[in-house]
């Protein structure tokens, strides 16, 4: 082998053995934390003319003889020293494959395919083999699989195009998130018949959620996380809110109301959140607490100095006589446990069951807290959690749960998500389209709400009715003149 193909050495520190992938033309700078957006569209997928039955036996040999190596070390070798291990391997054994081609006849490999190849056994080792190159494509936002050969991608841009497939059969897609599932050294999860779905961070920080066995076809979906560091005042460039909704929801924060964060799958939530953390001091001590990691804000130090993050452990094996399995940790304990931690805001990610209570735990303790749930409007937003709460247990009478509610959530945000298709071209687009502000209300229904900004005809939210409560957000930076000029006439508390 020539070129970057040299075979491994012990003092080499970086093998120069896979080359960048290919990337598409870049523009449209700040729109993607601080880089280039890509905007010429070439081709998604890298990988044809791959042999994939190969990469699948390359990789195979290379984990029997990684596994065999690493047994016979004297010391524990870290996640790099076996990658690196693991990129000698895989020199060596496509050097003895593309021999074996050499001497049936076959056609020599070019050194781009030698490339390709040794990447896709790499990833298959690794890291996520045929979903990798989407993964690293700067364009794809969304991965969504209805088995192996139905693939599409949304991209950054709002456009939704078909993708290639990312295995061989629907099988070979199962039995790779069994192993994708297990081989966490940190957080491993289960993924079997008796454990049909599977939720896992990857190590990229996107979110993988996947189901099989109760589907005629194996499902998939991964979400991206581009916009990590944004900020309100991104979200208004990108047309998502309006400048005097951006300053109302800046003042909330900076004055400790507790938010939720309401909308459809993909509308935004997580990303809003993350905007609306940007507005917290950086010397605050935020402790985040999360089924799986979506926030990240401690992967931002220089935004968010002290971060403690929380992530929730499923457990394992059979159930003790408490009805929890072995090694299972709860947001409610993290919750429980963060109250020595000196933090000054407590905010829960996800809301879509039982994590409510650690939500109403962290609002009730006045920290200023920011949670999110899937909704269809705000007002729908509120109903939904109330029988969140009550899935507790008989317990939790509905005017408990509405009772707690009203008490602890200030304010809801409603975003909206809407997908176009012209020209075969689908387009999806986000905004704020309602803030409504709760508080404790007549006993029919045990809350009040008020329509701070309502949709205007575009989808967009608007000023409405302002309580007088919230005149006082002026001192956090509310633009209440801004607010009060663009009011409908005889709009009033």
């Amino acid at each position: 082998m020539t070129g970057q193909w040299e075979p491994y050495r012990p003092d080499v520190t970086s093998l120069p053995l896979f080359a960048p992938r290919l990337r598409a033309v870049e523009d449209e700078p700040n729109r993607n934390n601080g880089h280039a957006v890509p905007a010429a569209l070439v081709p998604i997928a890298t990988t044809s003319g791959i042999d994939w039955s190969l990469v699948a036996s390359l990789r195979s040999q290379a984990s029997e003889q990684l596994s065999q190596a690493v047994a016979a070390e004297s010391q524990t070798l870290d996640r790099h020293a076996q990658e690196e291990l693991g990129r000698a391997i895989v020199l060596e054994l496509l050097e003895a494959a593309m021999a074996e081609a050499v001497n049936t006849g076959d056609p020599s490999w070019t050194v781009e395919h030698q490339r390709a190849v040794a990447q896709a056994v790499f990833d298959s080792l690794f890291r996520l083999g045929r979903l990798q190159p989407l993964v690293d494509d700067d364009r794809v936002e969304n991965i969504i699989i209805c088995g192996h050969d139905n693939v599409t991608l949304d991209l950054v841009d709002g456009s939704q195009i078909p993708g290639p497939p990312v295995a061989d059969s629907d099988q070979e897609l199962i039995d790779f998130l069994v192993f994708l599932a297990s081989r966490s050294e940190v957080n491993a999860r289960g993924f079997s018949e008796a454990q049909p779905k599977l939720h896992l961070r990857l190590d990229d920080g996107s979110r993988l959620a996947a189901a099989a066995w109760v589907m005629p076809r194996p499902s998939v979906v991964i979400r991206r996380h581009r916009l990590m560091e944004v900020t309100l005042e991104d979200l208004v460039r990108r047309d998502m809110l309006t400048p005097v909704a951006a300053s109302f929801l800046r003042a909330a924060v900076r004055a400790r109301k507790s938010i939720v964060v309401s909308g459809a799958q993909g509308a935004g939530k997580t990303t809003l959140v993350r905007a609306l953390c940007a507005e917290i001091d950086p010397a605050e001590a935020i402790g985040t607490f999360e089924t799986e990691y979506e926030l990240h804000l401690h992967l931002l130090p220089e935004r968010h100095r002290i971060v403690h993050p929380w992530e929730a452990r499923p457990g394992s094996g059979e159930r003790g006589p408490d009805g929890r399995q072995a090694g299972e940790f709860t947001l409610d304990e993290a919750l429980v446990d963060s109250f020595r931690f000196n933090l000054s805001r407590q905010i829960v990610g996800e809301v879509r069951g039982k994590e409510i209570w650690a939500m109403i735990k962290a609002m009730e303790s006045g920290t200023g807290s920011i949670s999110t749930t899937h909704a269809s409007d705000a007002v729908a937003a509120v109903r939904k959690l109330v029988t969140c709460a009550m899935e507790a247990g008989p317990h939790v009478t509905q005017e408990l749960a509405t009772s707690k509610l009203a008490a602890t959530v200030d304010l809801i945000v409603q975003l909206s998500l809407e997908t176009e298709t012209a020209n075969g071209t689908s387009r999806r687009t986000r905004k704020v389209a309602e803030i409504i502000a709760l508080a404790p209300g007549e006993r029919e229904t045990g809350y009040a709400t008020t329509h701070v900004f309502t949709p205007d005809a575009a989808g967009t939210a608007v000023p409405m009715v302002l309580p007088d409560e919230y005149r006082a957000l002026a001192r956090h930076g509310f633009d209440l003149g801004g607010y009060l000029t663009a009011q409908p006439s005889g709009a009033s508390r």
